[in-house]
């Protein structure tokens, strides 16, 4: 048992991939890497920078000193002059042009940027997964009829794979703002102490040419096409802000897909996933609860009042640069993307193992049915000859003496009424009324979106399917 706390999101959520993405140990080596790049890049337009130093540099990329690290920053409370100190007592030689012209931000703006890319890219892996396993399911459900809801109230029929649509129309839109995200991040590359490139134009004897030079090589050592043109010391925060955004969006698109389950488990029409030994109350041995469903809603509640912290941060900056956003940034973001991590882990599992009860929901049609499928019976009677006010009366009237003993727990008997009334004209009811009648456009609406929309993205994403989504309790 561990003395202090622990982080639920570590201990029981997120995946280990995730976790090392925010790990100390990425962190500092991104650093490290970081100040390689700036090195060999001012070497390469002319700094008196040998590739001895160079070499000294590279070979201690991984093997962090971190002990040496963690006592001077105890001494001069500064965590990157810390590490650029421990940096130095291992490499010497290069130890006069480590961090050279550069400020803090440099190491700790560029590495969060690259570390969110790389958080992103896990996400998105995860992402492509849960809308593959979707789209299999919508197809595999999309003539199966269901009753509709609206306002959790019966309504006209949809279909099991129609309904499986909505949810992953919702992901795709996630999809398409991670990916626009993706695509425009760019590095703050090296600006200096307020953004203006001052330290460096020094550095460079006032040559414009290569001080814009140096921001794009670095940038391309790390694995960008571009920099921020602009920034005070830091990258603006609304990177912060837009990236929330899209685990915002991908909390809410859960979220919704979760209650669904939570409310079609309640009427036993579908189930996510229950284990062998898995207990479903510790006091009811007989229940199911919807417990992933439900951890689901719980993580994504979470995500979304996170996501108002960098919205915060980005409208509290004063000119080029303040501290206080960073605290703050190194509890949000990082939490933030541990638990759409575990979410998506949850997604992934459920939606894969989704248990459909076809009977169950053939049952709810068959008590609901009669009363939508009046119209049908009101206008072939009509058509045969009848009048329409008054079969429309006495359609009337049976549906509610039907609906007072649907109240009263007895069966709906609508449609024996109707049958037993020669007024209606009708001679096969029973073919007015198939379930598939009801169902419009359902297969063709799912059929056309995933051939249309969805397909391509998996297309082109192929190299990311395959996730082992296991949840670990």
């Amino acid at each position: 048992m561990h003395e202090h706390y622990q982080n639920p999101l570590i201990t029981r959520y997120a995946s280990e991939e995730m976790k090392q993405n925010f790990s100390e140990k990425k962190k500092f080596t991104t650093w490290r890497k970081l100040w390689v790049a700036l090195a060999e890049g001012e070497k390469e337009l002319g700094l008196n920078i040998t590739q001895e130093q160079i070499d000294e540099l590279k070979a201690h990329v991984y093997d962090i000193n971190y002990d040496v690290a963690q006592k001077r920053e105890r001494e001069v409370r500064h965590d990157v002059m810390a590490h650029v100190y421990a940096y130095g007592q291992q490499c010497p030689k290069a130890k006069p042009i480590i961090h050279l012209g550069a400020t803090s931000a440099y190491v700790g703006d560029n590495a969060d940027i690259i570390i969110y890319r790389d958080a992103l890219k896990i996400i998105k892996k995860k992402l492509i997964n849960a809308m593959d396993i979707l789209a299999r399911f919508a197809l595999k459900y999309k003539d199966l009829p269901t009753l509709g809801f609206t306002h959790f109230q019966p309504a006209q029929l949809v279909t099991v794979g129609k309904r499986a649509s909505l949810w992953l129309q919702d992901l795709l839109l996630d999809y398409q703002d991670l990916e626009y995200r993706l695509s425009n991040m760019k590095l703050l590359g090296v600006k200096g102490t307020t953004g203006t490139q001052a330290s460096f134009m020094e550095l460079f004897n006032n040559d414009h040419e290569k001080v814009k030079k140096l921001d794009y090589i670095v940038a391309k050592k790390m694995g960008f096409e571009e920099v921020y043109p602009v920034s005070g010391q830091t990258y603006t925060r609304k990177l912060d802000s837009q990236i929330m955004g899209v685990l915002n969006g991908i909390a809410q698109s859960a979220h919704k897909f979760s209650n669904d389950i939570r409310l079609l488990q309640h009427l036993k029409e579908i189930e996510e996933p229950f284990e062998e030994k898995q207990i479903g109350s510790s006091a009811m041995a007989y229940k199911r609860n919807p417990m992933r469903s439900e951890r689901m809603a719980s993580l994504s509640r979470l995500v979304i009042t996170l996501s108002l912290n960098p919205d915060l941060t980005a409208a509290e900056q004063w000119f080029e640069r303040t501290l206080d956003d960073s605290a703050n940034r190194r509890i949000s973001i990082p939490e933030a993307f541990l638990a759409v991590d575990a979410i998506l882990t949850l997604y992934i599992n459920i939606a894969g193992g989704l248990v459909v009860n076809e009977k169950v929901i053939a049952k709810h049609i068959e008590e609901e049915l009669p009363f939508m499928a009046t119209e049908a019976i009101l206008m072939e009677g009509v058509k045969n000859g009848g009048d329409r006010q008054e079969l429309h009366e006495r359609i009337r009237r049976y549906s509610m003496e039907a609906a007072s003993r649907v109240k009263s727990g007895l069966s709906n008997n609508l449609l024996e009424k109707i049958k037993s009334d020669p007024s209606f004209r009708v001679d096969d009811i029973d073919s007015l009324i198939s379930p598939e009648k009801f169902i419009g456009r359902a297969p063709e609406q799912v059929e056309e979106f995933i051939e249309k929309m969805v397909k391509p993205v998996l297309e082109k994403n192929r190299d990311l399917l395959g996730v082992n989504a296991i949840v670990e309790v």
